[in-house]
C-alpha cells in the first residue's frame, strides 16, 4: 500500500506557529484507509510550538525577528526525505501557503501577509524527489 505524507496540522495536531492547527475534514476523508506519514518540518527543526513566524526571503528561511533558521529547516527537510522511500509514496498533501509546506504560494518574506507564487522548502524537496505534492485546498 502506498503511503501519504500529510502536514501534521491538517490532521489536527497543534503544531502551527500560533499553537493551533489547520484540521481539514476533506484531507481526513481522503486519507481514510491509507497509511499516513504526518510531518511538521518546523517542529522537527526544533522551532517549537508556538513559535515566531517564519518566511522565505532571498531563498533562505528567516523568522520574523530576522534570525536565519534556514539550516534548521533544511536539516528537518533532509531528515524527512531520508526517512521515506519515494517509490512508496502516493502523494504529499501539504498546508497551503506555509514556508515549508506551501505548494502553490508562500508569503513573500516581508511578514506583511503578501503572497507570491512559490513552494515551501519541504514541498520543493518532495517535488524534486519525484513525489506528487498536493495543496490541501485542492483535496
Amino acid at each position: 500500500m502506498k503511503k501519504v505524507i500529510v502536514s501534521a496540522c491538517l490532521l489536527g495536531e497543534n503544531c502551527k506557529y500560533n499553537g493551533g492547527n489547520n484540521y481539514c475534514s476533506e484531507v481526513i476523508k481522503y486519507i481514510q484507509g491509507r497509511e499516513v506519514i504526518p510531518v511538521c518540518p518546523e517542529v522537527l527543526a526544533g522551532l517549537g510550538t508556538p513559535r515566531t513566524p517564519i518566511e522565505i526571503r532571498d531563498g533562505k528561511v528567516y523568522d520574523k525577528n530576522g534570525v536565519c533558521v534556514d539550516a534548521a529547516i533544511c536539516g528537518a527537510v533532509k531528515s524527512i526525505l531520508d526517512s521515506i522511500e519515494p517509490t512508496e509514496i502516493e502523494c504529499a498533501i501539504l498546508k497551503s501557503r506555509s514556508p515549508t509546506c506551501g505548494v502553490k504560494q508562500i508569503h513573500d518574506g516581508t511578514f506583511s501577509g503578501t503572497l507570491i507564487d512559490g513552494m515551501g522548502t519541504l514541498a520543493r524537496a518532495l517535488s524534486d524527489a519525484g513525489i506528487k505534492v498536493v495543496d490541501s485546498e485542492d483535496v
